[in-house]
């Protein structure tokens, strides 16, 4: 048998999020899948985490990567897709129903935990997406978001009526692990303007709830167009490149166009999204097109795990 999970976009609450802030964080169509019914030669750390030396199924993630399963990551939360691809999988071998909200629940739980165990943390938030789907208001602690621990931080998200998101990949890979090391270093080394910066990211994710609970889309651009400048003030800030030359311009032009460019996570250079209105425009595509970014034509994926209906 044959189950996938979709990787994700995170809209907003990239850093803040791991210091107790909820995200924005949606689920895209783009899939692992894991096929119970060939055993994988090696798997990952995140499976191994999660499953010790038991056999695993077979993994394709192609659809997650540039060219082949070998190729370059496209940043849409390829290891934690694989990893509930594989316990989903695992589930329903067992006559698991993945639709059950207990048996999403189980495998939601085991796989953040192995997937913070493999890489030394985390929140969590890309795991969320590759279980649940759809669009999701996530924090680690449940109480941020004024819900009891049987909640798991999360809460489903009405993007506002009208918005148009596209995503762009860059050509090349980014590091967050580097990235966050780069922010960390900043809050040990001057706490007090890291709080300000995270305060910001925050600031645009209270924001973008607000616009979501009034179906205001304007209000929710506008967010994005905040966060756009949160990442870049954070980014000069710890000396890292959370915002590289060529994203920083083409949100300069989305705000002319009264839209919205920004680095998808952590930023980097490999992801970038486009909130507005409508669809950018044709001097936007062909100014991305020139700093080598490709559309990736992305949707919602709205029902998270599953078998896969072949």
């Amino acid at each position: 048998m044959k189950v996938v999970a979709p990787g994700k976009v995170l809209l907003f609450g990239a850093y803040s999020v791991l210091e107790g802030t909820r995200a924005l964080v949606i689920a895209v169509d783009r899939y692992a899948v894991a096929d119970t019914e060939h055993l994988a030669p090696s798997a990952s750390r995140e499976v191994r985490a999660a499953i010790g030396d038991e056999p695993a199924p077979t993994l394709d993630l192609r659809a997650l990567h540039e060219g082949t399963s070998g190729g370059q990551k496209l940043g849409l939360g390829s290891s934690a897709a694989a990893l509930v691809a594989t316990l989903g999988a695992r589930a329903a071998e067992r006559g698991r129903d993945l639709a059950d909200p207990r048996v999403r629940r189980a495998l939601f739980l085991d796989a953040k935990r192995a997937h913070a165990d493999a890489q030394g943390g985390g929140s969590g938030v890309d795991v969320a997406a590759s279980t649940y789907g759809g669009a999701l208001f996530y924090a680690m602690d449940p109480d941020a978001l004024g819900a009891d621990e049987s909640a798991l931080g999360m809460e489903s998200a009405a993007l506002p009526a009208g918005l148009a998101f596209e995503v762009f990949w860059s050509g090349r890979s980014a590091r967050t692990s580097e990235l966050v090391a780069q922010a960390m270093k900043l809050k040990e080394a001057d706490g007090a303007t890291f709080e300000r910066a995270i305060d910001a990211i925050g600031d645009c994710v209270t924001a973008s709830h607000a616009a979501c609970a009034r179906g205001d889309l304007a209000g929710f651009v506008a967010a994005g167009r905040a966060n756009a400048r949160a990442l870049a003030d954070l980014g000069r800030a710890a000396d890292a490149p959370i915002v590289p030359p060529a994203f920083a311009e083409l949100a300069g032009l989305a705000e002319r166009e009264g839209g919205a460019f920004y680095p998808s996570g952590a930023g980097g250079g490999d992801v970038g999204v486009w909130l507005g209105g409508g669809a950018p425009s044709r001097e936007f595509l062909e100014r991305a097109g020139a700093s080598g970014m490709v559309s990736l034509g992305l949707g919602i994926d709205r029902a998270g795990v599953r078998m896969r209906e072949d």
